[in-house]
């Protein structure tokens, strides 16, 4: 089973797991529900369909094999701009079964990633159909990381898949269970957190999720730190919006990024304009403003001027701005 498997990987790495939370309560993790849908593909083609739709490499997650239950991947147009961001989950268990995967994604396009999805299929052997008896969680383990690992094992009859999100070790786990399961069954000692706190801690690490973060259609995957979080394969071969994408990489210049940001005062809420620029000190454009909440949020910089002093501008008040370059990411080589 899934979780047997993510049992293991627990208990071997408990020292990533004590890493990974410093706050929202004293219990083994905090469960918080997603508002993000989920939908099942399978059939016997499935594996090829998404590989040539997919950033990533499907092949490793569709064989199994000991590869992770997970993989994290976008969806492009064909200018190489994100359309959706997807978290693959494996459901079969061998190559010898029928591929079978669920795709997270945004639940506001839904819809429109079913149309997309469908679009290309074309003949293929494969099944498109939402999965609503479902429920999706992200669980970010505590100080008592041990309970996680000596309590997977017992919860298989109730936990479908429960494995390390694969974007980053900082953003713990993913668990999907059928609706209506108890968290707290599932995982003793944890407490449903509140949604806020998870995008709080998102923002913090500077982890895009979603269009508001990754505005369909104008985001780009290595300025959107695709590479960093694990969703892109440049050996895979061809899918749709490889051509900018590999150009890109291979050049070796990406001059902004999306990067976490530390507000001066709280923003307010639901007032600040989609895209709201980001001015340096001497009035220049240094970036665009994504999303946030509280006193914090991403927004896609300049890398030149991240350590300028910068501010959004909100019906004419300046609130002032500081960015950071999150611990997570891959440090750069000495010379």
């Amino acid at each position: 089973m899934l979780v047997r498997a993510a049992a293991a990987a627990a208990a071997s790495s408990p020292g990533l797991l004590r890493r990974l939370w410093r706050g929202g309560g004293s219990g083994a993790a905090a469960c918080f529900p997603l508002g993000r849908a989920l939908l099942d593909v399978r059939g016997a083609e499935a594996g090829v369909f998404l590989q040539g739709l997919l950033t990533n490499d499907v092949t490793p997650l569709v064989a199994g094999n000991g590869a992770p239950a997970a993989l994290y991947a976008h969806a492009l147009n064909v200018q190489g701009r994100c359309l959706y961001d997807l978290i693959l989950y494996r459901l079969h268990e061998s190559p010898e079964e029928e591929p079978h995967i669920l795709l997270e994604c945004d639940s506001g396009v839904l819809d429109t990633i079913q149309k997309h999805l469908k679009l290309y299929k074309i003949r293929r052997k494969v099944n498109i159909t939402p999965c609503l008896d479902l429920s999706l969680w992200a669980v970010v383990p505590g100080e008592r990381a041990g309970d996680i690992a000596s309590s997977l094992a017992k919860c298989a009859d109730q936990a479908l898949i429960l494995t390390p999100d694969p974007r980053t070790e900082v953003m713990g786990w993913r668990l999907i269970a059928k609706k209506g399961a108890n968290l707290l069954e599932i995982i003793p000692g944890s407490h449903i957190g509140n949604i806020e706190d998870y995008h709080r801690h998102r923002y913090k690490q500077g982890i895009p999720e979603g269009v508001k973060d990754l505005p369909p259609g104008v985001a780009l995957p290595l300025e959107s730190n695709l590479a960093y979080m694990n969703g892109i394969s440049f050996t895979k071969g061809c899918y749709i919006g490889q051509e900018l994408t590999a150009r890109t990489y291979h050049m070796g210049v990406i001059r902004k990024r999306l990067l976490p940001v530390h507000f001066s005062t709280p923003l307010p809420k639901d007032s600040i304009p989609e895209g709201a620029e980001i001015l340096t000190e001497s009035g220049k454009s240094a970036g665009k403003f994504r999303a946030g909440g509280g006193e914090l949020g991403i927004a896609l910089l300049r890398l030149a001027n991240i350590n300028e002093p910068l501010c959004l501008n909100i019906a004419g008040n300046k609130v002032k701005l500081t960015a950071s370059i999150p611990e997570w990411w891959p440090k750069p080589a000495s010379k």
